[in-house]
């Protein structure tokens, strides 16, 4: 069974670690939000500084002249630069000896209504909005501190409680300077519950006075005479045995015994969630990479497949952007082809044009085959304009593609030379495919034009018809208009067929010179590159960005600190 200090010195435990690595609140609920604290609350000159000291049982707040006061004021300064203001950073002080309570204490700043000289007039409320964000956490117990010889109406401590706590459960109040009411007067009402009621009861203090601090009175010493203030006092007698620092500190680690093994289940749950919370921070910004060259080499290796798996998902159709390259076979290529100039080079006017100038000055005796040779041969060299603009349009979207992988690959957001060295390769890469895809598309055409299909001419009548007017012909109409006709619309149906073939070949060639290559290699020359490669450049490529390196540190710590915990919590013997 744990016992009450185990239970408490293990919070404690790990509201210091929480306090070392930052975890003291923010976004979310953290760790330091999460363990029951104890939280000191109240306006300047109610005691509150007196209490602390009292309930501790040692000297160590900022109002004299030993050691560990100044060390607080030090640190203060070096937050605030001296400006009398206030920071939300915690300062852990621990204070170990067998004659101190187990607790740990929250001392926050005294509600004000006035600033004071050197501070800004936002003082009084950026001092109550520092202490509501730690009072009005639910795992926070307070401590509400409040001067027996002022109304408890015009408490800041209940007033702020009062809100934060309109139940009461989580308000013990404290009422110091029972010792300076005015004489007939006492503060039963309040002790007893009948002026403010809170659940817990209200516990009377009497502190040592700035007189008997200036003069080192002892604590123990203070102790003593406060425990005969209440034996003694006609009013207060029948109370002593509930009155007094001594059993406020009792009192308060019960109480916070009883809230940690409340809590504990819903603690366990918050580390478990935060702890798989961190981890998958940090498996998708990445783990720390070893500084030898082989886990260097290893890294980069690992982050190129990463990027060519989302790369070949991009083109196959698991991510979108692959589906582009189709709509240019599809639509792209075959627009292009119908808006070429074919009906004005095919026209009647060009044809005789062409026939005439391939004759010469002597006709053909059968047909105008060079006629027809060059006006197929022109029309056709109209097509690697199309060719090679669907070659482009393909290497556009693979850059395109590239660019959008490097993007999704999480495991290269990490290092920014790395994602350079990669876009660079495989752009590289890309513009080697889509000449050698040039070369081919416009080979494809020329082939065209080099051997033509004669079996599709045999089967036409070409025979010329020559003009047979009286009149001498001149050597432009040689030709009837109905035969250049025919000539030309036998050669737009020639082109028509080598346009269909044309428009299957040349996706092919696309395809096999720059998709397919690019999904088989694209980063073969940059495998090549990095195995010459030496450590200190290996390590170049992994600079990373240092924003990243410090979140990643900051996770790492973190999680230590939950897991930590969590051994810690799993180390003692529940009661359960």
């Amino acid at each position: 069974m744990a016992t009450m200090e185990s239970l408490i010195g293990l919070v404690n435990k790990i509201q210091r670690a929480c306090t070392v690595l930052g975890d003291h609140g923010g976004e979310g609920l953290s760790l330091w939000e999460a363990l029951p604290s104890v939280a000191v609350v109240g306006g300047q000159s109610s005691g509150k500084s007196s209490v602390l000291e009292s309930v501790v049982g040692r000297d160590f707040l900022p109002r004299g002249s030993a050691a560990v006061r100044k060390e607080i004021a030090d640190e203060t300064d070096r937050i605030t630069g001296k400006t009398k203001a206030i920071s939300n950073i915690p300062i852990h002080l621990s204070i170990y000896s067998p004659n101190v309570v187990n607790l740990t204490l929250i001392d926050l700043p005294g509600l004000t209504k006035v600033a004071v000289e050197g501070q800004q007039e936002s003082i009084v409320q950026d001092i109550e909005n520092m202490v509501r964000s730690y009072v009005e956490k639910p795992n926070c117990i307070i401590l509400a501190i409040s001067p027996a010889n002022q109304d408890i109406a015009t408490s800041d401590a209940i007033k702020l409680a009062r809100e934060v706590d309109p139940s009461g459960e989580r308000t013990f109040g404290v009422l110091t300077k029972l010792d300076l009411m005015d004489q007939g007067t006492n503060a039963l009402d309040v002790l007893e519950g009948r002026a403010y009621r809170l659940q817990h009861p209200w516990v009377g203090i009497v502190n040592r006075s700035q007189a008997d601090i200036n003069k080192n009175v002892d604590i123990n010493f203070a102790r003593r005479k406060e425990r005969e203030y209440f034996e003694h006092s006609p009013e207060y007698s029948h109370l002593a045995h509930k009155m007094g620092s001594e059993y406020l500190a009792k009192l308060l680690s019960q109480h916070l015994e009883v809230v940690i093994r409340q809590k504990i289940p819903s603690i366990i749950a918050l580390i478990n969630k935060t702890i798989d919370e961190i981890n998958a921070e940090l498996d998708r910004i990445g783990r720390p990479i070893a500084s030898d060259g082989g886990a260097q080499l290893y890294t980069i290796l690992e982050m190129c497949r990463a990027f060519d798996k989302v790369f070949k998902e991009h083109l196959e159709g698991g991510r979108p952007g692959g589906d582009r390259i189709y709509l240019v076979f599809d639509h792209q290529l075959p627009a292009a082809m119908k808006k070429l100039p074919l009906d004005r080079h095919l026209s009647t006017s060009n044809v005789r044009k062409v026939v005439s100038e391939a004759d010469g000055y002597q006709p053909h005796l059968i047909a105008p085959e060079q006629g027809i040779r060059r006006l197929i041969d022109g029309s056709l060299g109209y097509f690697k304009g199309p060719a090679e603009a669907t070659v482009d349009a393909v290497h556009l979207i693979l850059k395109e593609l590239v660019r959008k992988s490097i993007a999704a690959t999480l495991e290269l957001k990490r290092f920014p030379s790395l994602q350079s060295d990669i876009a660079a390769a495989a752009n590289n890469s890309l513009e080697r495919f889509r000449d050698e895809s040039r070369k081919t598309v416009v080979r494809l055409v020329e082939m065209e034009s080099t051997y033509l299909t004669v079996e599709f001419f045999r089967k036409l009548q070409l025979e010329p018809e020559k003009n047979t007017g009286n009149q001498p012909a001149s050597n432009s109409d040689r030709y009837t208009d109905n035969h250049l006709r025919r000539i030309g619309s036998n050669v737009t149906a020639y082109v028509g067929m080598v346009c269909d073939t044309l428009k299957n070949s040349i996706p092919k060639a696309v395809v096999h010179c720059q998709v397919r290559e690019a999904k088989r290699a694209l980063l073969n020359n940059f495998y090549v590159q990095i195995g010459k490669r030496e450590k200190d450049q290996l390590s170049a490529m992994l600079d990373e960005d240092p924003a990243l390196m410090s979140r990643r540190e900051s996770l790492s710590k973190r999680l230590q600190l939950y897991k930590s915990a969590r051994d810690d919590i799993d180390s003692v013997a529940w009661n359960r």
